[in-house]
């Protein structure tokens, strides 16, 4: 019969890497080290809201980017720094990274959506109309779909690629129509997203013949459209608003519009906000509800 380990209490998993750690002289400070331990706990408690199984020790370089993308979203870079050092740490005392080897240093986006405010349709589509071609299509289907800015490289067919199995309500997309496709997130996440069928015809229409790659921010992707994203989208869409608006929130104010103009949508059609605010953070890709209420301001 096979017997399944038991998972440690975070704080247990955390004790003990901070001895092995400090034994080990890895960590001589006794102030690091007590850092490290306290962030380690916290990384335990989060790895199965995350959906990354196992305890810390488990993780590998792969599995603590993921930790570290979807993290990114509730802190700020100070703490999220401590987070990566202390997982690097770790993996450098049991020998799962190599010492000349580094975690990659992920950015927070927790300040930029604090700082990100929504944006009317109106407005959104006065932007779309001072953009190119390929930039005014981007805009308006990560404004429709509630898309981060790499991913509108990521788009897929369902055919092409299916989502991750993760929770989904009843409610997911209730009160909207349009062709589901998929995109890749954070954390590694795979997940559906739904573009309105009228986007959806214009977006196969600049289908390339053959996937092209595009590095954005040091990251490779294979685009399969004619699609601006990334960086070069976010920048063209400042440029706009600042054009037509004379200010700019920046190009993740569009999914602060996603994120209120569904929870009006869902709440007038008769949702409790509880569940509104659940089947919203669905369909943005979040793992936690709490971080689509700072989306709500």
């Amino acid at each position: 019969m096979a017997r399944f380990r038991k998972t440690a209490l975070p704080e247990k998993q955390a004790k003990s890497v901070a001895k092995s750690l400090q034994k080990s002289g890895f960590i001589k400070s006794v102030r690091t080290l007590s850092n490290y331990e306290e962030r380690l706990v916290q990384v335990a408690k989060n790895m199965p809201v995350y959906g990354l199984t196992g305890e810390i020790r488990d993780l590998t370089s792969q599995t603590a980017i993921n930790y570290l993308e979807i993290r990114s979203q509730e802190i700020g870079q100070k703490t999220l720094d401590m987070e990566r050092q202390a997982i690097q740490a770790m993996m450098h005392q049991m020998g799962t990274l190599p010492e000349q080897e580094t975690l990659t240093v992920i950015k927070s986006e927790h300040e930029q959506i604090l700082a990100s405010r929504a944006y009317t349709q109106e407005q959104v589509e006065m932007i779309a109309d001072s953009q190119r071609d390929k930039q005014s299509l981007a805009t308006e289907i990560a404004y429709s779909a509630g898309l981060r800015a790499h991913e509108l490289l990521t788009i897929r067919t369902v055919e092409e690629r299916q989502a991750d199995e993760r929770p989904c309500l009843e409610t997911k997309w209730q009160g909207r129509e349009g062709q589901l496709y998929t995109v890749h997130g954070k954390g590694g996440l795979v997940r559906e997203v739904l573009i309105p069928y009228d986007l959806a015809e214009r977006l196969e229409q600049v289908r390339l013949p053959e996937p092209q790659e595009i590095i954005d921010r040091g990251v490779k992707y294979q685009a399969l459209y004619d699609l601006s994203g990334g960086k070069k989208w976010s920048d063209s869409f400042s440029k706009a608003a600042n054009r037509v608006l004379g200010w700019s929130e920046g190009a993740h104010g569009v999914r602060h519009s996603y994120a209120q103009e569904r929870m009006h949508e869902l709440q007038t059609s008769g949702l409790t906000r509880e569940l509104a605010l659940e089947t919203v953070s669905q369909e943005m890709g979040h793992f936690r509800p709490q971080i689509t209420e700072t989306y709500l301001r």
